[in-house]
């Protein structure tokens, strides 16, 4: 306790934290000075009871736990306790100058801790007020950024419509041998690029050259069958006029001789039996008789040799059959040789090789795929959300940016949207005319052409995620 308190009479101030530390001394001078302390405690509660040691101590406790509590509330009574302090220390009076003494320098000693501590929690608070205005203006900072980004981002996707169910696609070509046989050599490897007409694998074509050689004796036949029926044409349009022409004659022929011995028989005939023998009469019937069947036979060969124009055609129908017969063993020429050609598979187009499943040694059946050629034609398939095609049309650009390359600036233009969603191409189409309906957004595929921004070293797999940005106005 300083003088001028002893002058003035007041009580030394100590706290409930302060107070703890005058229970651990032991000596009659510290028992005075807690009594001391504790009627200062009360003294500044605005009590007139007395305090026992016992609610003393509960006070103690008490004001220990409940410190952390209310921390805050205590900062802010400090100022209104250190002036009720002073009012009630100077209305107290003075006690007798034996506790004072006994115990002057405990109380001097808490009493300036109790004010070291009131300053300290003073500024604490004062440190507090401080601080307002600066979390204040973060706070308004804050919120004006945030504001400025929403402002921004209503700005630039203004006009936009932009999805992230977006894929490159393209061209993928199924590589398979049109014959059967095993490979002899493998001419590409993974992920190979590769020209239209280049080869990519050989099949063991013997069997097919021998096939092409036996066609071709067989077309070799059929062409000297054919050179010798041409040669018997020409033959038949010279003897069948000629045919006719003699099987004429011997019907004039035989109808002279018929015509002599008719005249014969009948000048026999009118003979008086006295003047002819029956050996001559008969004779001349027989000759007669004769001469009328040679006459039916040069009619008949006559009738034969008519046709003239039609056995000439007949001979020329024989030329056309081995004609028929030629090309069809030509045919045959020609499938070997292409059985010989597709032994050796090629590049239907220009790409780069991918799925390889084939190695040298392989046996492949016709139509088995081995491999897959992709194309250099790529392009973005955007499945846009209904809600989002209004005015997107086609011709519109289109920029896009590829999650694999981010410095990649591709620029483009929409091609085509397809006339339906993609959950009407499904292997099993929603039937919502039946049961419970629920309303589901449905997404439509818009084909978009990328126009410019592709690199030559850096590769654009099909199938990597994109993000287009369709320019709507």
């Amino acid at each position: 306790m300083t003088d001028d308190d002893a002058e003035s009479g007041r009580r030394p101030y100590a706290r409930p934290h302060e107070r703890r530390d005058y229970i651990e001394l032991g000596s009659d001078a510290d028992d005075q000075g807690r009594r001391a302390a504790r009627a200062s405690a009360f003294g500044q509660r605005g009590g007139d009871q007395p305090v026992d040691d016992a609610s003393a101590d509960r006070r103690r406790s008490s004001g220990t736990r409940d410190a952390a509590d209310d921390r805050p509330e205590r900062g802010r009574q400090t100022g209104r306790q250190d002036k009720s302090r002073q009012t009630d220390d100077e209305s107290r009076p003075a006690r007798g100058s034996d506790s004072r003494n006994g115990d002057g320098e405990g109380q001097d000693k808490d009493q300036d801790t109790g004010r070291n501590a009131g300053s300290g929690k003073d500024r604490d608070v004062e440190r507090r007020r401080n601080r307002r205005p600066i979390v204040f203006g973060i706070a308004g900072f804050v919120l004006l950024l945030m504001i400025g980004g929403g402002l921004y981002f209503w700005l630039t996707t203004r006009g936009k419509a932009s999805t992230d169910d977006a894929y490159t696609d393209g061209n993928i070509v199924s590589i398979a041998p049109q014959v059967a046989g095993q490979v002899v050599s493998l001419e590409v490897t993974d992920n190979q690029f590769v020209h239209k007409g280049d080869p990519l694998f050989h099949i063991d074509s013997r069997q097919y050259v021998y096939r092409q050689e036996q066609a071709q004796g067989q077309l070799d036949a059929n062409a000297a069958q054919i050179a010798n029926q041409r040669l018997g044409v020409e033959i038949a349009r010279k003897n069948f006029p000629a045919a006719l022409a003699l099987a004429q004659a011997n019907l004039a022929s035989a109808r002279a001789n018929l015509a002599l011995q008719q005249a014969n028989y009948d000048r026999q005939k009118s003979l008086p039996r006295l003047a002819t023998t029956q050996q001559d009469v008969d004779t001349t019937a027989a000759n007669y008789q004769q001469a009328k069947a040679q006459v039916e036979q040069a009619e008949a060969r006559v009738t034969q040799a008519m046709p003239v124009q039609q056995n000439i055609g007949q001979s020329q129908q024989q030329v056309d059959q081995l004609q028929g017969q030629a090309e069809q063993a030509k045919g045959q020429l020609d499938q070997a040789i292409l059985n010989v050609e597709w032994s050796v598979v090629r590049a239907p187009q220009d790409g780069w090789v991918t799925k390889r499943n084939v190695n040298a040694g392989d046996y492949l059946s016709a139509g088995q795929q081995v491999m897959s050629l992709v194309t250099t034609d790529v392009w973005v398939t955007a499945n846009y959300k209904e809600t989002e095609l209004d005015g997107m049309h086609p011709g519109q650009q289109v920029t896009i940016t590829v999650d694999a390359y981010p410095n990649l600036d591709l620029h483009g233009h929409v091609e085509s949207i397809q006339r339906g969603s993609g959950s009407k191409f499904s292997a099993f189409p929603a039937e919502n005319a039946t049961g419970n309906f629920i309303k589901i957004v449905q997404r439509v595929p818009v084909k978009i052409a990328i126009d410019s921004g592709l690199r030559k070293d850096e590769p654009l797999p099909l199938g990597i995620s994109v993000e287009p940005t369709v320019l709507l106005k």
